[in-house]
């Protein structure tokens, strides 16, 4: 299992819209809102990194009102 952190800034007032729309997205494990140099942090899990790829790009990085970005892929052999 492919497993990855994206950190998230968006335009302010809309991370509650923003949170609710990721809830949705298809291996999206964990949302949570945060104070700090980003808005939200979010765990996604996919069976490939491939796919896990996907994901981030075509799903995560599509919503509206995100301005930017930051993966942190995990390692599968340091867990």
């Amino acid at each position: 299992m492919a497993t990855a952190y994206v950190l998230l800034n968006c335009d302010t007032g809309y991370e509650k819209s923003i949170i609710n729309q990721l809830k949705s997205v298809e291996g999206v494990e964990e949302v949570h809102g945060t104070f700090g140099a980003y808005d939200i942090v979010v765990k996604v899990e996919s069976p490939t990194a491939d796919r896990l790829r996907e994901v981030v790009t075509w799903k995560i990085r599509k919503i509206e009102k995100i301005r930017s970005t930051l993966t942190l892929m995990g390692i599968e052999d340091q867990k």
